[in-house]
């Protein structure tokens, strides 16, 4: 794990999705090449230029128009290619943070649900946008200004190895320097900017928790808890970041100096040269140029390095998103077709956390259209038969059919398509209420979209609606819970699925509507199986079988009026409603 965290395998790793783009990574690199040589080649010419100049009153102004020339073009060829490696870096480092992203954000279709609900919200956002834009920011510095660096560089040596060997020796022993002052200054970033970028992930979790509960924070009176608990992990931000970037600050000034002392080695030991008759005072200008265009690549190339390790920090975490474990592939591509509704549960255990045991040798028979309502006490397991009815979950023993069929060797796709779901917690996306109703089914025609809604009795407040059916909505619109609700119960009557699993479905909506759902769902459920959740046991009177849980175990079944006379739990749980405080 360690090697696969390090700077060069993610480096590695992002060059990776740079493959399909590498036609732009060459022009990159080609013109990185190509404006370098033309500024190391300026020198030259500058140097030729000072040696036409003789003595006062004696310039050879015949030898200095065509350098004049040359440096011009020089100039434009160099300003040329500037521009277009970072044109050809802007796309390659967009169409690859695109595909980063997109990788990303497909791997959340295919994690198990369980990493979904284990791992903060806010986490997750961070990590698919924030770090992706964090590492936008150190991929197009990084590429612009490493391969320009690295050019400039290996350039400047070799002209000025060209021109007086034993002066270019004296930057060459100083170099090394420069680069211990460089790998020290990384070395301390990294690490900074790992908690830096940990800790981001861990505001950003908390603030997308606290903004989306803010009716029940300030219902219970917490905003200065919650004021105080976001300033903590603020204050622990602030100082890792101040941290990171004093480290990341020490680099300009680190390398400065020894910029100055590869400056003042090469003035001192060419003025002497220039004295003795080694190189002329062209050259001599040319070298001192040389001596700021060598070491100025090691303030960007630190400072990238610094860019860098944020930029590998957030690397990581998405990377680590992205090497998540799928979920357990489909055993086969067998399809449920022609679904009659008959459920077998046999001898089925789960617990999400394995110190915590909560469902034990489950059995359960269903038969064909028969309504199963299962009712118990909070936490006794209700809600995960349905998570493990429509695989969202996986048991960890015994097995549960379909039509004789067992769900692990039948494409999940198929199963799910097999059930309509209608949870207590409603969904809606930004888009028309049409688009929304039409959700599992985007080819309905608008008779049968309306045709779901008047089922589902919402037909009459969106025809209210400001466009009807073409008013754009989203969770935050203004909608009341109810009619939200009635729009998920609408989506699923469009797409007619040979079962039902009703989760609380009609938990939002006052009893005069609750009425009307229930007689269409009675209507839509006829000759189908169907699971209902339920808490108000009023509501799952006509049941042909009630499921009674406590403690992951069914300890009572029967329909309503055989439990109310075995005078056990059910009725208990039953007659509790009537008792007044």
């Amino acid at each position: 794990m360690k090697n696969k965290n390090n700077s060069l395998a993610v480096l590695s790793r992002l060059l990776k999705f740079t493959k399909p783009y590498t036609a732009y990574l060459v022009f990159t690199i080609v013109s990185a090449i190509v404006s370098a040589l033309a500024t190391l080649y300026a020198p030259v010419l500058i140097g030729s230029a000072i040696d036409c100049i003789i003595d006062i009153g004696n310039v050879d102004f015949d030898k200095i128009l065509p350098i004049i020339i040359q440096l011009a073009a020089v100039v434009l060829i160099g300003a040329f290619f500037q521009w277009f490696m970072g044109y050809c870096t802007n796309i390659l480092t967009q169409n690859t943070l695109k595909d980063l992203r997109i990788s990303a954000f497909n791997k959340l279709q295919r994690v198990p649900l369980k990493y979904v609900d284990s791992t903060p919200h806010g986490d997750i956002i961070a990590r698919v946008v924030t770090d992706i834009d964090i590492i936008s920011d150190g991929l197009l510095q990084g590429f612009q200004q490493l391969f320009t660096g690295v050019v400039t560089i290996v350039g400047t040596l070799c002209f000025m190895i060209s021109i007086n060997p034993a002066i270019a020796l004296v930057v060459i022993l100083i170099t090394p320097l420069s680069l211990l002052v460089a790998s020290t200054i990384a070395r301390l970033c990294s690490k900074k900017f790992k908690e830096q970028a940990a800790l981001r992930g861990e505001v950003t979790a908390l603030a997308e928790e606290y903004i989306g509960n803010q009716k029940v924070v300030k219902a219970f009176s917490q905003e200065k808890n919650a004021e105080q608990l976001f300033e903590e992990l603020n204050s622990k931000l602030y100082k890792v970041g101040v941290r990171a970037q004093f480290y990341s600050a020490l680099t300009n000034p680190s390398t400065r100096f020894v910029n100055g002392l590869v400056y003042a080695g090469v003035g001192i030991f060419g003025a002497i040269n220039a004295i003795g008759g080694g190189i002329s005072v062209g050259q001599l200008s040319c070298f001192l140029t040389y001596a700021n265009q060598y070491t100025k690549p090691f303030n960007e190339i630190s400072g990238v390095i610094a860019e860098l390790q944020s930029a590998f920090a957030s690397a990581r975490r998405v990377f680590e998103l992205i090497d998540s474990d799928d979920e357990i592939s489909d055993a086969d591509n067998s399809v449920l077709t022609e679904v009659n509704g008959s459920v077998e549960i046999n001898n089925v255990s789960f617990s999400y956390n394995p110190d915590i045991e909560l469902i034990k040798d489950l059995n359960l028979s269903v038969k064909p259209g028969q309504h199963i309502a299962i009712v118990g006490p909070t936490g006794c397991g209700k809600t995960t038969i349905i998570n493990l009815l429509m695989r969202f979950y996986d048991t960890d023993s015994g097995t549960i059919s379909v039509d004789g069929n067992h769900v692990k060797e039948i494409t999940r796709d198929s199963l799910r398509l097999s059930y309509g779901m209608v949870l207590q917690e409603t969904w809606i996306f930004k888009g028309t209420v049409r688009e929304n109703i039409a959700y599992g089914k985007p080819d309905a025609t608008d008779e049968e979209i309306t045709a779901a809604a008047k089922a589902a009795h919402c037909h009459s407040f969106i025809r209210r609606l400001k466009n009807g059916y073409d008013t754009v909505i989203s969770d935050t619109s203004g909608l009341s819970q109810g009619q939200k609700q009635l729009l998920c119960i609408a989506r699923v009557m469009l797409t007619r699925p040979p079962m039902l699993i009703l989760d609380e479905a009609t938990s939002s909506i006052d009893t005069r509507t609750e009425l009307k759902i229930q007689s269409a769902f009675t209507k839509m459920t006829s000759g189908k199986t169907g699971f209902i959740v339920a808490h108000r046991l009023s509501t799952i009177k006509e049941a042909d079988c009630i499921l009674v849980m406590n403690a992951g175990k069914i300890i009572e079944i029967g329909n309503h009026k055989q439990l109310l006379e075995n005078g056990g739990f059910y009725a208990e749980l039953y007659n509790s409603q009537f008792k007044q405080a």
